[in-house]
């Protein structure tokens, strides 16, 4: 996978500032590791006339594979031909868009110390790339390059030179000039391009794309003819992400055409309004106690067992005091959305070494499981049949042995306050029970005795003088049992 960047200069102003821009010095080959191979970095001229800087992208298909699960990250269509042997090596696809932004970040941002009224300045560019696959042909090429203030050459390539009756195939060969753009925006028109033309991305298309979008897209893509294709492709025709993006587009349009900030434009709704505080969803609240409990315990490696997907795993990664996070869940299906949750196939390797997912059910014992500071049950047992309780019991408190362990649970004693919730009814479909609050500081208590704890109890939301919190959380402490039994030594002592 290929790209060059050409510039011409004078003795006065050489091309080789080029170099400086990139932030790539023109006599050394560079390369830089990423998620899927090795990016290269060469000039192959460079002198003050004329210096080009090439972008070489070898693509490691196994990577691919891998990191992808083999199933086309993004719906990529080559994929489905076969894992390891397609187009994606040699064809400029979201895989080089990511490298340029990656290799070329600070260029991209058009930060440039060296030379700063260069990098604000237009240059005369040439832009080739050698085999770019283009799903609506020449033709779309120029309808998306051309608006932005290049010219375009897009020469299709012929399946076979020796059978010209087969036609051409879906790939051009792409050279794009220009005197009027900067190189910053040359390289934020590819970054957003390149894959558009593919129509494909070999990672997941999460909401925060939609925020990348309109970053790289700022100053161009709001008056682009093409916006709409532009946009849809960009996000994978995840219609809810292009409908977002479009309307936060007709806002910045709006705006620019009124000369006024987009704050001013949107404002249908009265201040007063904006200032009124939304109540606090259970579960976020929910999982705020749960990481005060835990950072309240000193724990560092947590166990959520029952990670559904994943959020409480998502908020602990956010907080550096824990230095390791395990998912555990039986349901491989929740595991494969707490992986995409996370983007674990785009986590930066120290990140990656935080946290860990695995199936496994807690109605076995697991030696997986040993040797963790905390563990959390956070609306977990309400889902098993009460018969089953004992083999988790024994699976948390009597084998993996974690000093701290949070159990929370609903109070059904809360559920008269629910206006939506049938009167008998549980919160949930899947609840096989819920317990009023003496039902489950009984059965702590119990757990707590039996295994070595001391147990306390902490509300979760709004504590009802009549009916207690919607959730109860129990807060099982080794030290805490070790301190009640040298008391109870010391009063029979005395």
């Amino acid at each position: 996978m290929f790209l060059t960047i050409t510039t011409t200069g004078t003795p006065e102003r050489p091309a080789t500032d080029l170099g400086f821009l990139l932030h790539k010095h023109p006599e050394k080959s560079q390369a830089f590791s990423t998620s899927y191979g090795k990016a290269h970095v060469l000039y192959p001229e460079a002198d003050a006339g004329r210096c080009t800087a090439a972008l070489l992208l070898e693509v490691d298909a196994v990577a691919l594979v891998r990191r992808g699960k083999g199933k086309g990250r993004g719906g990529a269509p080559d994929a489905a031909l076969a894992q390891y042997v397609n187009d994606r090596p040699y064809a400029a696809s979201s895989l080089l868009a990511v490298a340029l932004s990656s290799v070329f970040s600070s260029a991209m941002r058009g930060v440039c110390n060296a030379r700063p009224e260069r990098a604000a300045e237009p240059l005369p560019l040439r832009i080739e790339v050698p085999s770019l696959p283009a799903r609506g042909g020449p033709e779309l090429v120029r309808r998306l390059f051309e608006p932005l203030g290049w010219a375009v050459t897009a020469e299709p390539v012929p399946l076979d030179v020796r059978f010209p009756e087969w036609g051409d195939s879906r790939y051009v060969r792409l050279v794009l000039e220009s005197e009027t753009l900067t190189l910053a925006e040359a390289l934020r028109h590819l970054y957003v391009l390149l894959p558009v033309l593919d129509d494909a991305k070999h990672y997941w298309v999460a909401p925060d794309e939609v925020d990348k979008l309109l970053r790289v897209g700022e100053g161009w893509l709001p008056d682009h003819p093409e916006q709409k294709l532009i946009t849809s492709r960009y996000l994978s025709r995840r219609w809810s992400l292009t409908r977002e993006a479009m309307e936060r587009l007709e806002l910045v349009r709006l705006a620019e055409a009124d000369d006024s900030e987009v704050e001013d434009i949107d404002n249908a709704v009265e201040a007063e309004s904006e200032t009124e505080e939304k109540p606090t969803p259970l579960a976020v609240q929910r999982r705020d106690a749960i990481i005060v409990a835990l950072k309240a315990s000193g724990a560092a490696r947590v166990l959520d067992l029952g990670c559904g997907q994943g959020q409480l795993v998502q908020a602990l990664l956010k907080d550096p005091a824990f230095t390791e996070i395990v998912g555990v869940d039986v349901s491989m299906r929740a595991l494969t959305i707490a992986g995409r949750r996370l983007k674990l196939d785009r986590m930066g390797e120290r990140q990656a070494s935080r946290v860990k997912l695995f199936q496994s059910s807690l109605a076995y014992t697991d030696n997986r499981l040993k040797g963790y500071d905390a563990a959390v049950l956070s609306e977990v047992i309400e889902h098993l049949d009460l018969p089953r309780l004992p083999a988790l019991e024994y699976a948390v408190f009597g084998a993996a042995r974690p000093r701290t362990v949070l159990v929370t649970t609903p109070n059904v004693e809360y559920n008269v306050r629910w206006e939506s919730l049938p009167a008998g009814h549980v919160r949930h479909g899947d609840h096989r029970f819920e317990w009023t609050r003496e039902e489950f500081r009984a059965w702590a208590h119990a757990v707590a005795e039996r295994h070595g704890y001391g147990v306390e109890f902490v509300p979760v939301g709004p504590d009802d003088p009549e009916v207690g919190p919607p959730t109860q959380m129990a807060v099982f402490d080794m030290g805490t049992a070790a301190i009640d039994v040298t008391d109870e030594k010391e009063e029979k002592a005395a």
